[in-house]
């Protein structure tokens, strides 16, 4: 199974808040970090918002940060509310199945009890098992300055 973009950009978001312990982070710093598309971020930014998975805060010292502490935030949770769909296979998918083996085909269900165990496994982590290190914030604010920190 592969995730979407979206649903990577959400984590990448969510993990890099939890890293950062100390005031705000703009849409612009992330996208810096991650070398990835502004315009994408707002999108992912407004729907973590939205799911009160982040606090945003517009004007002179505005930014984000996390809603709640990591620990409380499953990644099965932020999988669910990001993925469109979870059709593994076209069978999965009742209004566009053409296979003509859908009546007879276990398939599904097979896919089906991986797809469960694949999201029941994600429900067992949160953000907070994704940071290495989580007792040192992060000191950097852009790749050039985490090189820079890196070489000290």
């Amino acid at each position: 199974m592969q995730l979407t973009q979206y649903t990577d950009y959400s984590l990448r978001v969510l993990i890099y808040l939890a890293m950062k312990t100390d005031g705000m982070t703009t849409i612009t710093e992330l996208a810096d970090f991650y070398a990835i598309s502004r315009n994408h971020l707002v999108k992912v930014v407004h729907h973590l918002a939205q799911q009160q998975l982040i606090l945003t805060q517009r004007g002179k010292n505005g930014g984000m940060r996390l809603a709640r502490p990591p620990e409380q935030i499953k990644i099965g949770d932020v999988v669910r509310l990001t993925e469109p769909n979870f059709y593994i296979a076209e069978c999965f998918n009742r209004d566009n199945n053409q296979c003509v083996l859908t009546s007879d085909c276990q398939l599904k269900s097979i896919l089906y009890e991986a797809n469960a165990a694949f999201l029941a496994t994600l429900d067992r982590h949160t953000i907070a098992d994704t940071i290495a290190n989580p007792t040192i914030p992060i000191i950097w604010q852009t790749k050039q300055r985490a090189v820079l920190t890196a070489d000290d």
